[in-house]
């Protein structure tokens, strides 16, 4: 990849993506996919492989993903457009299962994570890692954020720090309780 390819990658997440909401329980799932397969690894690895992530886990798809069996397992295992590491694979078919039990109690995974909502760094680390598996500090401070639930996607004086907030990111309606 020619570096002017890795600035409009970057540029590409951070101007359209990063720190926006979003609605779509599919899309919401595929953003935790890709913050716990970042794990000890560049977040620019996982953007080159979003598409190769994309295909192998069916448009993150929670009800596939949550019926995949060994075979499958065993494809993303031997999939070199991914991460191939087991716990992380383990743990997107485990978080598929935990999602569908969620729609069913809140109606979405994006209602059950308002229902949580407010809640400080801390406080949201413990939910996740009471709720999902591969669900680090890190992974939670960046997913979060990344969704806009967490503040800190973009310093005020970025120019997309306005966009976002036109969107309207559910850490705008907290009680200051960071």
């Amino acid at each position: 990849m020619q570096p002017g390819d890795r600035k409009t990658l970057h540029k590409n997440y951070h101007d359209n993506q990063y720190g926006f909401p979003i609605h779509d329980d599919n899309e919401l799932f595929g953003r935790l996919i890709l913050e716990i397969n970042q794990a000890g690894l560049s977040w620019e690895l996982i953007l080159k492989k979003e598409e190769a992530f994309r295909k192998a886990y069916h448009n993150f798809n929670i009800k596939n993903i949550a019926n995949y069996t060994e075979a499958d397992r065993k494809r993303l295992l031997a999939d070199a457009g991914i991460i191939r590491n087991r716990l992380k694979i383990n743990a997107a078919i485990e978080n598929a299962k935990t999602i569908l039990v969620l729609q069913k109690q809140f109606g979405s995974f994006e209602k059950w994570l308002e229902f949580n909502h407010p809640k400080t760094k801390e406080e949201w680390i413990k939910v996740f890692k009471k709720t999902f598996r591969f669900t680090g500090g890190e992974i939670v401070n960046e997913f979060l954020m990344s969704i806009g639930f967490l503040p800190g996607a973009h310093s005020s004086d970025c120019e997309v720090h306005k966009k976002v907030l036109k969107a309207k990111p559910m850490w705008l309606k907290q009680n200051s309780i960071l």
